[in-house]
């Protein structure tokens, strides 16, 4: 690992709405097992020593919950920054808030993390942390055998989907410069990519992009049967 903790700064992007989870508010605010989803997406980066900043995008509603919530869950110095309408204007003002200690050199590596995703474990952050050092990108997945191929103007099903599909997961980790470049970019074009890959594949195609091993624990909270998922897990893990 590292021998400079500072050089990896991690961005939890608390951006999403409760509509599909049948919250009222923002989801990540919602409790699991006595804790909210962001604080357990953030408490992961925080953990470990080899990460050193860590920024927490929020919506501009959201700033007071956000606050409070890291002061009465977390005990750790979360940076928290102002997001924009979409999740690539959210991803680039937190880039900007690193910006000055990217250019600097001080901080090398970017992890990017949905906290709708609680359960990314340490193990997994580490393995994308040390591939992105290794090549340059790295986002983490899980293969898709259950997939079927739509027929023509959506009238049936065409067959099997194609083989080597990959559900993916966050975090992605870049190399911070082209991440922030690619960014920037991607602002003055008017791009908005489906996710952080996306970006680099389009404005940092030099930089290459290697599949991780995702895990099956670091799902994405989306549904109501979802929390009933998360807080059994939660309970669980605490207990071991």
């Amino acid at each position: 690992m590292p021998d400079q903790p500072s050089s990896v700064a991690a961005v939890v992007l608390a951006g999403g709405s409760g509509t599909r989870v049948g919250g009222a508010g923002n989801k990540v605010f919602l409790p699991v097992a006595g804790r909210t989803m962001i604080t357990l997406s953030l408490a992961t980066f925080s953990a470990l020593p080899e990460i050193g900043p860590v920024v927490l995008v929020v919506r501009r509603e959201d700033a007071d919950l956000a606050a409070g919530v890291l002061d009465r869950e977390l005990g750790h110095e979360v940076e928290v920054v102002t997001g924009g309408s979409t999740r690539q204007e959210s991803e680039l003002a937190a880039l900007r808030q690193l910006a000055d200690r990217i250019h600097a050199g001080s901080i090398d590596t970017v992890l990017i993390h949905d906290g709708a995703r609680p359960f990314a474990g340490p193990a997994l952050v580490r393995e994308v942390l040390r591939v992105a050092r290794e090549s340059g990108g790295a986002v983490p997945g899980l293969p898709r055998d259950d997939l079927a191929a739509e027929g023509p103007g959506g009238s049936g099903i065409a067959g099997p989907a194609p083989a080597g599909l990959v559900a993916v997961q966050t975090p992605q980790g870049f190399s911070a410069a082209p991440l922030l470049a690619a960014y920037e970019q991607a602002a003055r074009e008017g791009f908005a990519g489906t996710d952080t890959a996306s970006c680099i594949q389009r404005f940092a195609p030099s930089v290459p992009i290697r599949w991780v091993a995702g895990e099956a624990r670091n799902f994405k909270i989306t549904y109501p049967h979802d929390l009933v998922v998360a807080d059994e897990m939660a309970r669980r893990t605490r207990k071991v």
